[in-house]
């Protein structure tokens, strides 16, 4: 049967960690390994310095005075306290001059300087003895044929290189053992944080739409991670809600125009009708049909503009725009009896779909038009924003819209109950809404200027300005 491992054990995030593991136990390895030998190497060098000076200060003895003078001097340097060096001298005969040994170490006599390793007996209060280890250098003097040896006590440095080794011994497993834990709480912690996320995503997959990452407050990337994702589900949930309102939205406000239209069509085939009469009934027939087809246009149009597939984005002068809808719509304003003004900034650029603004414009001037009674004021004003804004902005002395159902209107197929009389689909605030989205600004609807019972309603298109 094969085991399986922990779920953490198979993340990336582990594999990461193993890897910064050992990548840490490689640098404190190496870095261990440097420090012994730089220490051994100081060691080495520091002995093999003092020890030049110590042959550099006999030799000028033996130059000034010959055998006996080194002699002597070695003599003198025995007696020194505090002295670490060792010393033997013999001549050319092999006798013992001077020297801290009884005989010279076993070394090669063919070579004019050689270093030597051996041991030498040392004496104790209590008459016993003790065998300490010694590195020399051996120098024949080919004036005579005799040879001196300089030697110092190895014990102190073995024991400094032992206890560098053991601490190396002891650190290198404790270090890679605390990476690798070190490894393992990360690894679980960031597998801990992904299962969070993947156990969020089944609550939804399985019809959980109110389900959200938790948040720990801590602004790492799972955190942001998760904020993206809860903003992601709430847009998710909202979009679902309005799915699921849409079919109703879409019965209720298309009812009455089909059962219109078939109870029109069912009068027309039961009894005999005139040229004029079937004319008249065709026409009425023909402007409900073409209000249903608008409705369908409007949802189509709309779910390709959410869905990213309308719209690109140019440079272009917004002003002349407005100036453009405004006399198109001066006809519909005279028409309707409304006072029309307008108050446009010249040259004003925007950085947009100049087809997607201008339907957006277009349906806050038809609203206006609609809701606005006979001898009313529509304005249209377009001039700067706040902080690099275009605000292109409708204002009516209409009933207007109370704030507490501003939230409401600006979702597909909502409407006020006193519109419902209006021709409409309900569409025209939320395609409004999706060009701001979509150019990175805000619709925002206020009270006009009119009195408390006629407020008017004052619609911005707040756009960046290029």
């Amino acid at each position: 049967m094969k085991l399986a491992l922990p779920s953490f054990l198979r993340t990336t995030t582990f594999k990461l960690a193993l890897l910064y593991s050992a990548m840490f136990a490689a640098f404190s390895a190496a870095l261990l390994v440097y420090l012994y030998y730089s220490t051994v190497y100081y060691i080495r060098v520091e002995s093999d310095r003092r020890m030049d000076l110590e042959f550099e200060q006999l030799g000028n003895a033996y130059f000034i005075g010959g055998m006996e003078r080194l002699s002597e001097s070695v003599l003198e340097r025995m007696t020194l306290n505090g002295s670490t060096f060792y010393y033997f001298l013999e001549d050319s005969t092999g006798t013992r001059l001077a020297g801290h040994f009884q005989r010279m170490p076993t070394h090669n006599p063919d070579l004019d300087v050689q270093t030597v390793y051996f041991d030498f007996d040392v004496p104790e209060p209590d008459g016993t003895t003790t065998v300490r280890p010694a590195a020399g250098r051996i120098v024949r003097l080919k004036d005579n044929g005799g040879a001196l040896l300089v030697a110092f006590d190895t014990a102190q440095q073995t024991a400094i290189v032992g206890r560098i080794q053991r601490a190396i011994f002891i650190a290198a497993p404790i270090g890679l053992i605390l990476s690798l834990l070190g490894g393992l709480l990360i690894s679980r912690g960031a597998a801990r944080r992904a299962d969070e996320l993947a156990r969020t995503a089944e609550a939804v997959m399985g019809g959980e739409l109110g389900r959200r990452v938790p948040l720990r407050g801590s602004g790492d990337e799972f955190d942001r991670l998760g904020q993206r994702m809860n903003a992601m589900l709430d847009q998710i949930e909202k979009l679902v809600e309005s799915t699921r309102n849409t079919g109703n939205a879409i019965a209720h406000d298309l009812r009455s125009p089909l059962s219109r239209l078939r109870n029109r069509l069912e009068v027309a085939l039961s009894e005999p009708m005139s040229k004029e009469s079937a004319e008249a009934t065709l026409s009425v027939t023909v402007e409900e049909v073409d209000r249903v087809l608008d409705t369908f246009n409007a949802i189509l149009r709309l779910a390709r503009l959410e869905a990213g597939a309308e719209g690109e984005r140019v440079r272009m002068n917004v002003s002349d725009l407005a100036e453009q809808l405004a006399e198109l719509f001066e006809p519909a304003f005279d028409e309707a009896e409304l006072v029309f003004r307008s108050q446009i900034t010249k040259n004003l650029m925007v950085l947009g779909d100049r087809d997607l603004i201008g339907q957006a414009l277009s349906n806050l001037l038809d609203n206006a038009v609609k809701y606005t009674p006979a001898g009313g004021t529509i304005s249209l004003t377009v001039a700067r924003g706040p902080e690099g804004t275009v605000d292109l902005t409708v204002i009516d002395s209409g009933p207007g819209v109370p704030e507490e159902a501003r939230a409401r209107v600006v979702q597909r197929f909502q409407r006020m109950d006193s519109a419902r009389t209006q021709p409409g689909s309900g569409l025209g605030l939320v395609l409004v809404v999706s060009v701001a989205e979509m150019h990175g600004g805000e619709f925002i609807l206020a009270d006009g200027s009119g009195p408390p019972e006629a407020p008017g309603l004052k619609a911005t298109l707040r756009l960046p300005r290029a």
